[in-house]
């Protein structure tokens, strides 16, 4: 199973916000297991700490604005998405001031200093968030959308369009993030000479420039107002006929705005606060829509806060009933397990079919024939047994004896036709032949049965 990922050591950038113009430096830091994305001002007294999941957005507006017991920053999606495309769980990081610095309105200075500084593995279990159906978010008024479709890995799909003769439509793709560095990090930010005014008027880019954004000039006006709007900016007069692209440094990709776009995405994905394995299929994505999505998927995991592990008939099993059969000394009507689909160095899935055969039927119940609640938690135990013995030489030597059972909890009836696949973890490193499990049973998606214990594993005499 991977595992969870922090920085090896801590690297600050610094630079202007882009809208409200002051000098900030912004710090990431290794974090512990389990922490998460969290972010500290540093300039406010206490230092409080915001944590970055996406109920705590309060503002898209050019940007995602964090806020969390009054306290603010913005402009966090650029750091945020070269965190989760690097695959980092784990961090704290510091700002000295409302917003991010704004650098070259992309995430290249990002990925660049994580990859300088190191990456390093930790000892928690990465938790992944598998889509196993589709998942939609439509916003009808902008025509908006955002579909999460089941896949291997995380990838993406965006479609941008715009009423502009010079972005009209565009689309990126990322099938692999490991390929985010090359094909996306490098992307800019981007804004349209007819929004320029009215964000100034707001005050929303004090800090923007043509080393920072790309500028989109589609609609021509006149020489007089395309020559105030150039002394605002600061930058030379040019000419109002000429339509096109205003930056200092030309297009890394034809469709470097689609590509900025898909940027986005990820940032704003990343405050999901999980990593996901599924496609995301985005058009005419933006900050609002992105938040509205991640808000709905952490409302999912909520809902499926334990996942059924991913059951595929046609794959062969990792262990058959001879191989069971080998380890374990139960045998009918007792040998409640029929296979083994998955396993770890510290989880192992398994599966039993349950049928109207069951000779425990007879009598639990006629009329209404139910698994016993003792024997789900036996077939559990027998799971975590095959973990156990499977490691060990000789394992018919040994046999695994029950010492505590808790926490149980049944949550609906197993009955005739239910497929249960278990799955089962070690929750500590097993000593002096004594292990501590956790278990569940699933039917389908729902969990039916969950169990803690701990048993010991003898040497036969």
């Amino acid at each position: 199973m991977l595992k969870q990922k922090t920085l090896k050591e801590s690297f600050s950038l610094r630079g202007k916000g882009l809208h409200t113009g002051l000098d900030l430096t912004v710090t990431f830091n290794p974090a512990p297991d389990n922490h998460g994305y969290k972010i500290q001002r540093t300039d406010i007294d206490g230092q409080p700490v915001i944590e970055a999941v996406a109920d705590n957005v309060v503002e898209t507006t050019r940007g995602t604005v964090l806020s969390q017991n009054g306290v603010k920053v913005s402009t966090v999606e650029h750091g945020m998405a070269a965190l989760y495309a690097l695959g980092i769980d784990n961090c704290l990081i510091q700002v000295n001031g409302p917003e991010f610095p704004i650098l070259d309105g992309s995430a290249q200075y990002y990925v660049n200093e994580i990859e300088r500084v190191g990456i390093v593995e930790q000892n928690a279990v990465k938790d992944f968030y598998i889509i196993k159906s589709k998942i939609e978010f439509r916003d009808e008024q902008t025509g908006s959308s955002i579909v999460v479709l089941p896949d291997e890995n995380f990838s993406l799909n965006v479609l941008v369009s715009y009423d502009s003769n010079i972005v009209p439509n565009q689309f990126a793709t990322l099938e692999d993030m490991a390929k985010f560095k090359e094909e996306i990090a490098a992307s800019r930010t981007f804004v349209f000479v007819r929004e320029i005014e009215p964000l100034l008027q707001a005050g929303l880019i004090k800090g923007g420039d043509l080393d920072n954004a790309i500028v989109i000039y589609e609609r021509e006006m006149s020489q007089e107002n395309f020559d105030k709007l150039a002394d605002v900016m600061g930058v030379p007069h040019m000419d109002a006929k000429h339509l096109g692209y205003i930056n200092h440094k030309p297009l890394v990709w034809p469709n470097e705005c689609a590509r900025h776009k898909l940027l986005d995405v990820i940032g704003d994905m990343a405050l999901i606060g999980k990593p996901i394995k599924g496609r995301i299929i985005a058009t005419r994505p933006g900050h609002t829509i992105n938040n509205k999505f991640a808000r709905q998927m952490r409302k999912e995991i909520r809902l499926h806060e334990i996942q059924a592990p991913t059951y595929d008939c046609n794959r062969p099993p990792i262990m058959d009933v001879n191989r069971i059969r080998e380890l374990l000394p139960h045998r009918y009507p007792f040998q409640l397990v029929d296979k083994v689909i998955e396993i770890g160095a510290n989880y192992i899935v398994g599966l039993k079919n349950v049928t109207s055969n069951e000779p425990f039927f007879q009598g639990h119940f006629p009329q209404e024939p139910v698994m016993p609640g003792v024997l789900q938690i036996e077939a559990m135990a027998q799971v975590g047994g095959l973990l156990v013995l499977n490691s060990v030489d000789e394992p018919e030597r040994y046999s695994t004896y029950f010492m505590k059972i808790d926490g149980v909890k049944f949550r609906q009836k197993v009955v005739p036709g239910d497929t249960l696949i278990f799955r089962v973890e070690l929750l500590a490193p097993i000593r002096r032949g004594i292990s501590t499990m956790k278990g569940y049973i699933f039917v389908g998606e729902k969990v039916v049965c969950e169990a803690e214990f701990m048993a010991q594993i003898v040497k036969n005499k």
